[in-house]
């Protein structure tokens, strides 16, 4: 029985009980409100892969900061929407001039006084052909947004994989701690049964220093074993960006992760296929669609642009006598007009952009056919390391097998007093080695499981 419960049963027996019941209804709520809650906190959340994928991909500080530039990517792309609409501006004026000025009324008078006067102005201009370029900026807003998209994608699937490495790690080594813990409660025992021996003069004391020296040895191994666990679970709460002042702990695989039948063979022409979807592939054509837009946006700036100009203005000078109201609708000045831009000669920027541009394209079309080779490598060594892993899975379950039954024996003859304990030992630790090397292949198969899944586009999970 834990602990805390020995506690709270004494505390319940000496003090809550012998009190009156009065008194006990006026206790009860108080021990409720203490201590329960010191029970809840106690217990430690137990995490499961989904969840721990999940909460990396809501807390991540890589995703959150793609997060910012896809905000960005669909600022630009709002823009370059609000780029179609005219473009209005309005303006007003008035300016004061102290000397000598022409009198309005009678042109032959010159006289020293104050003039002022006041404007104003509004225009609105649109743009009616640039080259498409417009057209195109457009286009390769909406393409960033989505390379955007997925550069997060592809941030979460790196993670995925490296928490689900962190949290088989955890797994592997908490199955060599139970099996150190196993072999170190098995050498006690033989500890016990072997000073029983020696004290009756059936074995020499000799025997039993040996036998507590492994037992000693196998003390380390568990600590040892202990602290890979440990390291393990920081390892992978390092991964969440988990606070330390945080209880951290893992769950168990609702189902059992061993490996049944035998390893179904896989094409790495199919698995390349599937996986052609993944984000850092689409991701590099999409980059290449850019790069197309962005050569004929360069090439659109070599035509001629037409735009269209409409405005309206009016003033006002006190040399006049009319009232401001009047002058202001005598002077009414509307126009329109229509301008044409030919680029002509501009130190030959247009043409460098546009080789420019066509070199980007170039070095897109690269760029993709470089991340499917690599991504086609990948997976050739993926498919290779799961069939190596494989293998090894197997000849260690053998050896397993085998080690477990020779020790059997040995311990028999052990127990028998036939055996001395330095065979006992060397039997034992090579058991404990062939165990230790079939958990490490057995998970390194089954990562490597998930890796070959993930290529097939299947969700990382237990």
């Amino acid at each position: 029985m834990p602990v805390k419960s020995l506690f709270y049963g004494e505390f319940l027996k000496k003090i809550i009980l012998p009190l009156s019941l009065m008194k006990r209804l006026l206790i009860l709520p108080v021990f409720i409100l203490i201590f329960i809650p010191t029970v809840l906190s106690a217990q430690t959340k137990l995490w499961s892969l989904e969840e721990c994928i999940r909460y990396a991909w809501d807390n991540n500080l890589r995703i959150k900061q793609q997060e910012l530039a896809i905000e960005q990517s669909e600022n630009n792309l709002l823009q370059a929407k609000l780029g179609y609409l005219p473009s209005l501006n309005a303006s007003v004026s008035h300016s004061m001039n102290w000397g000598r000025s022409v009198n309005m009324n009678d042109l032959q008078i010159i006289e020293n006084k104050l003039s002022q006067s006041t404007s104003a102005n509004a225009s609105a201009s649109v743009t009616l052909f640039e080259g498409m370029v417009k057209n195109n900026n457009l286009k390769s807003m909406g393409v960033k947004r989505e390379i955007a998209r997925q550069e997060i994608s592809r941030l979460r699937n790196d993670i995925s994989i490296e928490i689900a490495r962190g949290y088989l790690q955890v797994l592997l080594s908490r199955e060599i701690l139970n099996s150190a813990r196993a072999s170190m409660e098995s050498t006690k025992e033989q500890v016990d049964r072997t000073r029983k021996f020696v004290d009756a003069g059936g074995q020499a004391y000799s025997s039993l220093l040996e036998i507590e020296a492994q037992y000693a040895s196998e003390q380390v191994q568990f600590t040892n074993a202990q602290n890979q666990v440990n390291s393990a679970l920081l390892s992978l709460r390092q991964l969440l960006d988990l606070t330390s002042e945080s209880s951290f702990d893992i769950a168990m695989p609702s189902e059992n992760l061993a490996i049944a039948g035998e390893f179904k063979d896989e094409s790495v022409d199919e698995l390349f296929n599937s996986s052609l979807t993944l984000p850092q592939i689409k991701g590099a054509k999409l980059n290449l669609d850019n790069s197309n837009l962005q050569l004929a946006i360069a090439k659109g700036q070599a035509y001629p642009s037409l735009s269209f100009r409409a405005g309206y203005g009016s003033y006002y000078a006190d040399s006049r006598e009319e009232s401001f109201m009047d002058q202001f609708n005598e002077n009414r000045n509307p126009s329109v007009s229509f301008s044409v831009n030919i680029p002509i000669f501009n130190s030959w920027r247009t043409n460098t952009n546009i080789k420019n541009a066509k070199l980007g394209v170039r070095s897109s079309e690269i760029d993709v056919k470089n991340r499917e080779q690599i991504l086609y490598k990948e997976i050739q060594q993926a498919v290779n390391d799961a069939h190596s892993y494989f293998a090894r899975y197997k000849a260690t379950e053998r050896n397993v097998k085998a080690m477990e039954e020779s020790f059997r024996y040995v311990q028999q003859k052990f127990d028998l007093g036939v055996l001395n304990a330095t065979d006992y030992t060397v039997a034992k630790n090579n058991l404990f080695k062939s165990q230790s090397d079939f958990y490490q292949a057995k998970y390194q198969f089954i990562f490597q499981q998930k890796i070959l899944d993930f290529y097939k586009g299947k969700p990382v999970s237990l």
